[in-house]
């Protein structure tokens, strides 16, 4: 059963939403014709602004979720999920929370847990965690895998698609610097050109040759949309000529803003509804295989590009670190979701419900209880991440103690406001 919110900005904000939504635009006559005076109607006022959006999980509202020995926890799923928070402990007890959520001091004794040799897992979760809902809890799930794509380690005939390294004159600094002003914890990237940071090059100009010349590929794929999407997940395997496999992961971006062409082409009405082709990975696959006239300038709508480096061992790597696991592992916004924290999501598409493990991010995984959830590589992953959408609802697994210790923040937060109000 849930309990009491422990924030009135996720109310002050619905009710906002509410206001603007039930606002209209005025009509305007059109410019060619102008209005008799007695037709004229008064000017309605503008509508309200729309309220900010929150940027945290503290600003968009907590509240308490069901305990977690009333989740159907299997003892197989609970196993795979430990192993994967303990192999992101080490991180998850040095990062700061973004989130406002949790302290990494709070982590240690789950971590310590976690080392236990032969714990029993399902009791694991149980007796170290409770449950929150971040906002209204409300769950969107896309799929994410490791693509398995044909790919040279040398410019052979057939493979002209460069894979490129980070490039050296790539600079990242905090953003509010390299505009001449203060630090603001966030980080831009582009180079340096007469001493100033500008925007990097975009996916036309490296398409174009930009970076050609430079001893920047560290291999060639055979075909641009399958290393486009390879791109997008951000690590991948090339099939070899000789069947070998060379594993590649992300390395770097360009800093451009990354750009969905799925919802573009199914706004243009390219795909999707009263097309013959589906919004889904596969669909824009096969609409770009029909259309390869249209294919180039498709792809460059999306101005962002990913290097990569090759990798060696287990992965493909995540945001902390640690190996992503197939069935396990979610990229998630660490503004909303602490990075290593378990998740456990109840969807309308019943692979997804289940338990899971934060320990990654993505460019177009923004806002609350918005995941990307991971299926390993193969053709089934393929399958299943490129058609995934689910909705339901998610919890996130916090540190015993979490709620309330932001329940005495919020009322020592109240009574400091309360203590400077002005006397009535």
């Amino acid at each position: 059963m849930r309990g009491g919110s422990f924030s009135r900005a996720g109310f002050a904000l619905v009710a906002a939403l509410l206001v603007a939504a039930c606002s209209t635009t005025p009509h305007r006559q059109p410019l060619s014709v102008a209005a008799p005076p007695s037709a004229q109607q008064p000017a309605r006022p503008a509508p309200p602004p729309e309220p900010p959006k929150p940027k945290t999980a503290a600003e968009a509202g907590v509240s308490a979720g069901p305990p977690v020995s009333s989740l159907d926890l299997t003892a197989d799923q609970a196993g795979a999920a430990l192993a994967a928070f303990k192999s992101s402990c080490r991180s998850l007890m040095k990062r700061k929370d973004v989130s406002g959520l949790t302290e990494p001091g709070a982590w240690a004794p789950a971590c310590a847990a976690a080392g236990v040799p032969d714990a029993d897992p399902v009791a694991f979760f149980q007796s170290q965690f409770e449950t929150l809902l971040v906002g209204s809890g409300a769950l969107f799930a896309t799929g994410y895998y490791e693509p398995e794509i044909a790919g040279s380690r040398t410019h052979d005939p057939g493979y002209d698609v460069p894979v490129y390294k980070r490039p050296p004159d790539l600079v990242e600094m905090d953003s509010g610097l390299a505009n001449g002003g203060i630090a603001t914890g966030k980080k831009a990237r582009g180079r340096m050109q007469d001493g100033q940071l500008v925007p990097y090059y975009d996916r036309a100009a490296i398409d174009a040759g930009a970076l050609a010349g430079k001893g920047l590929e560290i291999a060639w794929a055979k075909d641009p949309v399958e290393f486009f999407f390879l791109q997008i997940q951000g690590s991948g395997r090339l099939l070899l000529p000789d069947g070998s496999v060379m594993r590649i992961g992300y390395d770097s971006q360009n800093g451009r803003e990354y750009t969905g062409i799925g919802k573009m082409m199914r706004d243009q009405g390219l795909i999707g509804p009263g097309t013959s082709y589906a919004t889904s990975m596969q669909g824009i696959m096969q609409y770009m295989a029909d259309h390869p006239d249209q294919t180039q300038s498709l792809l460059e709508a999306n101005k962002s590009f990913v290097f990569f480096r090759e990798l060696t061992g287990a992965g493909p790597l995540g945001a902390m670190g640690a190996p992503v696991v197939g069935h396990v592992s979610v990229a998630a916004d660490p503004a909303f979701i602490p990075l290593g924290a378990p998740l456990w999501l109840s969807a309308d598409r019943p692979e997804v419900t289940g338990l899971w493990v934060a320990q990654d991010t993505g460019g177009a995984i923004k806002g609350a209880n918005r995941v990307d959830t991971f299926w390993g590589a193969g053709v089934v992953a393929r399958i299943t991440a490129g058609g995934m959408s689910a909705h339901g609802q998610m919890l996130i697994l916090v540190p015993r103690g979490t709620l309330a210790r932001l329940r005495h923040e919020m009322q020592e937060e109240q009574r400091d406001a309360g203590g400077t109000a002005p006397q009535r």
